[in-house]
């Protein structure tokens, strides 16, 4: 194909259609002389770095599942939890296998993916892993036996629902005791692991949609914007209503209120 005969509308539609482009359109893009092709050429080169760095990041992120499937472990189960620190709601696990060729650019710990790539990032990882199991213990349960105690629980219960027998499962920095299977904890391991992270993305979704559901029971402590958290609006209701049935009475402002 030739750049030169084709207007700029035509260019930027067929761009728009690749997946990737050879080095002898972007060399073209880069010697024609409008400045709208000079400038499409810029956004490509632009989005391919974008997308060398993220393939990069992947390679990085995917090198411990790599060393266990070379070991002849071909079930390789990520764990992570998310909701220790709130006053209120339960702590979630999410336990994921993830497919060897399985490739999703861009995954990352929870924390630093934007709410709207972990909503899609969420329904990917649903339909593409291998296995998905998530472990849900309530507020009351983690005042009854502490929050470690309960994070692990949590694990344990993902593993079970993930219905499958891991080889391994690498678990972001907890170690589970009495636990039937081969386990690494990797401390950060939701920025190190795609398999955690991926645990990580289920989780923190899961567990963001059953506090939005809890505000709609509970609507003065701003579930939905808080998830639970110990923001000044959540205090703020904390002290003028006291606390829901959802609220852990063993935790920070929660037990200093039960304490008045």
């Amino acid at each position: 194909m030739k750049i030169e005969n084709m207007s700029i509308t035509e260019i930027r539609e067929y761009l728009s259609k690749q997946e990737e482009v050879s080095a002898s359109v972007l060399k073209q893009l880069l010697a024609d002389q409008r400045k709208g092709v000079v400038e499409l050429a810029r956004q490509l080169t632009q989005r391919q770095e974008r997308q060398a760095k993220l393939a990069a990041k992947w390679e990085e992120m995917s090198q411990y599942e790599r060393a266990c499937r070379q070991q002849g472990k071909t079930i390789v189960v990520g764990i992570d939890e998310v909701g220790r620190g709130p006053l209120a709601g339960p702590v979630v696990a999410a336990a994921v296998a993830l497919k060897e060729d399985f490739y999703l650019p861009g995954l990352d710990d929870s924390k630093k993916v934007p709410e709207a790539m972990r909503q899609a990032f969420y329904e990917v990882i649903m339909r593409e892993a291998q296995y998905v199991g998530i472990g849900i213990v309530s507020a009351e349960r983690i005042d009854e036996i502490n929050i470690l105690e309960a994070t692990r629980e949590a694990m344990r219960h993902a593993v079970l629902e993930a219905g499958t027998r891991p080889d391994i499962c690498l678990i972001d920095a907890v170690q589970i005791p009495d636990f039937p299977f081969e386990q690494r904890p990797i401390i950060g391991g939701d920025g190190k692991s795609v398999s955690i992270a991926a645990a990580s993305i289920v989780a923190k979704v899961t567990r963001d949609r059953l506090m939005a559901e809890y505000s709609l029971l509970y609507p003065e402590y701003g579930f939905e914007k808080n998830a639970g958290y110990g923001t000044e609006e959540h205090l703020r209701a904390l002290h003028l209503v006291g606390p829901s049935p959802i609220h852990r009475r063993t935790f920070g402002a929660v037990k200093e209120l039960a304490a008045r």
